[in-house]
């Protein structure tokens, strides 16, 4: 009997191993991505972890980021943006729902940032029509993330986009954008690697490129 439960926990334990190693291996994976083709495919992968790990909100986190990334590659192409923002949508709410918030302020506020980013991708589809709506919701969630963790360098990245892309007389800040931006580089180098969030680097080099 005892041969058996000791069995059973070793299996329990390589099962474990199994999925956290399949979690880090997705996220290593993500810290390489660049295209739609392989945000996609992560997407998939990170649904997939879902089932594996009904606990954890960072697979849904994840899958959310994806279809954020996609949306972020599309915004010159409106039309193929809905289904990833609907996506994201919905995968963000999910991975909010596993957090305490009580007790995870640092993982609502990534969390929140993601569904900042979900609800700009809306605005990317049409900013005619959807510019004022999901505008205003993305920038609700920014702020809510930034209250929760104002030195989260995620936050201060889209913070820093928002400002750069915003025109002027509507609140754009190009100085400012460049400071958050820089801000957000200096914090990534205190992140831990893992299966934690800790992407942004590429990011903030890319609206950093910008000023050069």
């Amino acid at each position: 009997m005892k041969k058996t439960i000791l069995s059973l926990l070793v299996l329990l334990s390589c099962s474990v191993f199994a999925m956290a190693q399949s979690l880090e291996d997705a996220v290593h994976k993500l810290d390489g991505a660049a295209s739609v083709k392989d945000y996609e495919a992560l997407e998939k992968t990170f649904v997939t972890l879902t089932a594996q790990q009904p606990d954890s909100w960072l697979p849904w986190y994840y899958a959310a980021y994806c279809n954020a990334k996609i949306g972020f590659l599309y915004q010159d192409d409106g039309d193929k943006i809905e289904p990833y923002s609907v996506r994201g949508e919905e995968q963000i709410g999910r991975a909010m729902s596993l957090l305490d918030s009580t007790k995870s302020r640092h993982e609502l506020a990534e969390a929140l940032t993601v569904a900042s980013m979900v609800n700009r991708t809306r605005v990317f589809i049409n900013p005619m029509t959807y510019g004022r709506k999901y505008g205003s919701i993305s920038e609700k969630y920014l702020q809510q993330a930034l209250q929760l963790a104002p030195e989260n360098p995620r936050a201060l990245y889209v913070r820093a986009w928002v400002k750069y892309y915003t025109p002027k007389m509507w609140g754009g800040d190009k100085s400012l954008a460049k400071e958050l931006a820089e801000k957000s580089l200096g914090l990534l180098a205190k992140d831990k690697t893992g299966t934690t969030p800790h992407w942004g680097k590429a990011e903030d080099e890319a609206l950093l490129g910008k000023f050069k």
